[in-house]
């Protein structure tokens, strides 16, 4: 269960202590216990400092610079081929025609390595770290995005498993086919009746009387290369018994599962808005025989196992979307330069460089994460969840966004076929859905957040029942509570970043203190009721987004003063200009949490919804009064 625990220290002296046991909200607060143990230790994460006022920049300072020279000579020698292969080989519009990748291309591919991009050189693949895949990923994005994740999803979810979970058995066996021997990998996890509640699939392994293999029986929807994957990372539910009660139990389970295996069968290619070459179908299992040495992890740990394939790939999103904004914006910038209307050039005009200004500092924010995160992962880091999660958000909004603002841009010409960008905006909608949809991974930041800021307010009140023997603690707590109340903040980013930047640091760090007491109000306020407030938790993870964003693009920029680099005043400037408009948006976002005016109209928006639920439509009259 979703344990909270709240303290405040009232004028007197008295502690107000809540213990709250609530229920899970699907899979959001199911993955929060994934990625947070119950009484967490101390975190690096910057994120889960934030939810409880701390300040922890080890993995924000300085911006992650992993790549010895020998690594960048190799990423070039491999990006090099990748261009010539677009320029050269591919043909966007033919695969998006024929919702297929022909033969000659994917020999192509195959020959590159691309394909087995993230699995060791030993096993046949090209072994990139994580921020050598992130720059793949961006020159592919930017040229053809469902070709881009044709060739993703084989790698950072359909081999991630076996990569991250598999015995050396497993490995062995499965990655040199995955890499070169042309067997295409799957991630087969929805199901037609369970999207994002994953831990409740309906598919269903039983454990043979010899003990040597699982039935499996049930079906997959929307499988990405699962018509023409050869091995399936697959998730079922297993009886698992209880070592301590002897309580039998249902529990998640990965298996690996070969297409081969009899009972093993697939659907026909599903009708899609965009990334039509990359091929979507559903997955039969009927009695499927699977031997008990391709359990992926642990029995009745597949759940983990799943939440950790995404966190581990969600980077990817972020990065192929930052090579498709670029190419959005240089489209735009093309067009903006040239064309003339009422005889001045478009970009003469204030609302245009506002859009141009707008779409390069969403491209900028995103880049930033993609490679924060990837290069934290590279140095190490195992805790990156929550800012996994906002990479993935943001990433997949700012696309849309930047990818829209293009074709505004462009006019008639961004609604025709040959930009490309009617094409990017198709193939992207998607982003925002798939590998956690983005509604749920806000539930996800905010209750694991504020799970772990409950623990540590939980720690405060076992030092306030011997205040004596916990001086630091308490003084500690007391002395950020007096800085509160007289407008000053203990949180000090400004030390980490460069001088043009120092003011855009404060806004950061007020944005942390009011965002932290809000959290500590909530808390004390709603208790155990707190997982059921998802407008709430919405703008929690809303300013949750905008307070890393604003972390990660100062650190960017400061490496970029402190290496004297030819971009860096430009990235000042957005960073500056970034700063500004979040940290606004933040004192919004906590302004409408705090304001009655606005939990009252939350109320209003659950009425309306329920109108429209129960007259399946927008339960309006016309206003002719004409059926």
């Amino acid at each position: 269960m979703f344990q909270s625990v709240i303290l405040t220290v009232n004028r007197n002296g008295h502690q107000l202590v809540r213990y709250g046991a609530t229920r899970c909200l699907a899979t959001a607060v199911k993955a929060a216990h994934v990625s947070s143990e119950k009484e967490p230790k101390a975190s690096h994460s910057f994120m889960m400092n934030v939810f409880s006022g701390q300040l922890q920049t080890s993995q924000l300072f300085p911006y992650p610079d992993v790549l010895n020279e020998e690594q960048k000579e190799y990423t070039r020698a491999i990006i090099d081929p990748v261009n010539r292969f677009f320029d050269e080989v591919n043909n966007r519009i033919r695969n998006d025609e024929t919702s297929n990748v022909n033969e000659e291309t994917m020999n192509a591919i195959w020959e590159l390595g691309v394909m087995g991009y993230g699995i060791p050189a030993e096993l046949g693949g090209l072994g990139l770290t994580n921020v050598q895949a992130a720059r793949l990923g961006d020159i592919c994005g930017g040229n053809d995005l469902a070709l881009t994740i044709h060739m993703g999803a084989h790698q950072s979810i359909g081999t991630k498993g076996i990569l991250l979970y598999g015995t050396e058995a497993q490995k062995a066996k499965y990655l040199p086919q995955l890499s070169t021997g042309r067997v295409i990998g799957a991630f087969a996890l929805t199901e037609p009746s369970v999207g994002s509640d994953a831990a409740s699939v309906k598919s269903r392994a039983v454990l043979s009387p010899c003990g040597k293999y699982y039935v499996l029986n049930g079906s997959k929807t929307w499988c990405s290369g699962g018509g023409i994957a050869g091995i399936f990372t697959t998730f079922a539910q297993t009886e698992v018994t209880d070592p301590k009660t002897g309580e039998k139990k249902d529990k998640m389970t990965a298996f690996i599962v070969e297409r081969g295996f009899k009972g093993v069968s697939t659907g026909p290619p599903e009708k899609k808005m965009g990334l039509k070459c990359s091929v979507t179908t559903d997955v039969y299992y009927d009695d499927v025989k699977v031997p008990v040495e391709n359990v992926l992890g642990e029995v009745g740990n597949g759940f983990k196992v799943a939440v950790n394939i995404l966190n581990a790939g969600r980077f990817g999103l972020c990065a192929m979307l930052t090579g498709t904004m670029r190419t959005c914006i240089e489209k735009a910038a093309e067009h903006v330069a040239t064309r003339v209307q009422f005889k001045r050039k478009l970009h003469e005009f204030e609302n245009v460089q506002e859009k141009l200004a707008k779409m390069a500092m969403h491209h900028y924010v995103a880049q930033s994460l993609a490679y924060m995160v990837s290069g934290n992962m590279d140095r190490g880091s195992t805790e990156f969840h929550i800012e996994a999660a906002i990479t993935k958000i943001f990433g997949t909004e700012a696309g849309w966004y930047v990818c829209d603002e293009a074709i505004q841009l462009l006019g008639g010409n961004g609604y025709m076929q040959a930009p490309g960008l009617e094409q990017f905006l198709r193939d992207m909608r998607v982003f925002r859905i798939f590998e956690g949809a983005n509604d749920v991974l806000k539930m996800f930041i905010a209750l694991t957040g504020i799970q772990f800021a409950g623990t540590r307010l939980k720690g405060l009140q076992q030092a306030m029942k011997n205040p004596l023997a916990n001086l630091g603690t308490v003084f500690q707590e007391g002395s950020k509570r007096l800085l509160r109340t007289a407008g000053s903040t203990e949180i000090d980013i400004g030390q980490f970043v460069a001088d043009p930047l120092k003011d855009s640091a404060k806004l950061c760090a007020q944005s942390i203190e009011i965002f932290n007491q809000t959290i500590e109000t909530l808390l004390i306020k709603h208790g155990k009721g707190i997982v059921e407030k998802q407008f709430i938790l919405a703008r929690i993870a809303d300013s949750a987004i905008d307070i890393y964003t604003m972390a990660c693009v100062l650190s960017r920029a400061t490496r970029a003063v402190q290496k004297q680099l030819p971009s860096a005043e430009h990235e000042c400037l957005m960073t500056q200009a970034w700063c500004t408009e979040a940290s606004y948006r933040v004192q919004q976002n906590i302004g409408r949490i705090n304001s009655d005016k606005f939990q009252d109209n939350n109320r209003r928006l659950s009425l309306i919804a329920k109108n429209i639920v129960e007259r399946q439509g927008p339960a309006l009259t016309n206003p002719l009064e004409i059926d």
